[in-house]
Order: structure tokens, then sequence, then C-alpha cells
């Protein structure tokens, strides 16, 4: 039997390397608009996003959104949307991709007070469906599927 890495190959999968950080949350680089940035890759987390400080950073255009956000222990969060953003994530690359911004100043904090360095946001669910992705904790890989071409 072969390895899920050759297998996943096969299958047109993208290997991503993850990082475990102090705080054992799995951490991935990614690019938005080509600039980059880190991110936790948060399979609980419904939508991918970034902290509010970060907007002229990424080059994102942003809207007021109805939407409250609520996680990691805050509620209520006003937040913006932004789309038509340029993602890629190791090989993997996305156009047009929705990226829900907050303050992500309370998940951050947290992060700081155990010794694990800030993040830029959140890769959440919605990317993490669109690319099929399977996570590989033996390896701290993440394994996305190459988008067939038309």
């Amino acid at each position: 039997m072969g390895t899920l890495k050759t297998f996943l190959k096969k299958k047109g999968y993208l290997a991503v390397p993850l990082t475990i950080t102090a705080t054992h949350h799995m951490e991935v680089t990614a690019a938005i608009n080509g600039i980059i940035g880190r991110f936790i890759v948060d399979t609980g987390a419904s939508n991918t996003c970034v902290g509010m400080d970060k907007i002229e950073y990424f080059k994102l255009s942003s809207r007021a959104s109805e939407v409250k956000a609520a996680g990691a222990g805050a509620t209520d969060m006003e937040t913006q949307l932004s789309t038509k953003n340029a993602l890629q994530i190791g090989k993997w690359k996305r156009k047009k991709t929705k990226i829900i911004l907050f303050d992500l100043g309370h998940i951050n904090e947290a992060l700081t007070s155990h010794e694990a360095l800030p993040v830029d946001g959140i890769i959440g669910a919605d990317l993490l469906e669109k690319g099929r992705a399977i996570i590989d904790y033996k390896t701290s890989t993440l394994y996305l599927k190459k988008k067939k071409r038309s």
C-alpha cells in the first residue's frame, strides 16, 4: 500500500505544509491578492476571515455587512465583506474569494498570551470545502484538490 501523499497526488491534490503552534492550532502561510500572511486553519469556522486591521495590508476592498460574527468567546462583532480576492495556499489558487472582515484582536490576544504569534486571519470551512480539503495530522499536511480546467 502506498502513502497517503502518493495516493492524493494521483487524485490531483496539492500538499501544503502546516505548522502546529504553541497553542496546538494548525497554521498555514497563504497569500491574499499576492500578499503573504499567517492563517489558522479552522474547520469549525464557517467562513474565511481576515482581521479588520489588515484591510490595507491585503489590498482588500470592503463593504458593510449585516452579518454579526461570533467565535472564540466573542459575539455580535461587526463585520465587513470583501469579494473578488485572489487567494493562494501553497500552489492551490482560487479567484473571486469572499472574505469576512472582523476584529481578530481577542483571538490574537489569546494566542500571544500563550506565546504563539498573532495571525492575519482564519482559513475557514468555506474554502476547505471548495478545496475538498484533507488534513493529515500525522505529517501536519493540508491537501487541497486542484481545480479541473474546463
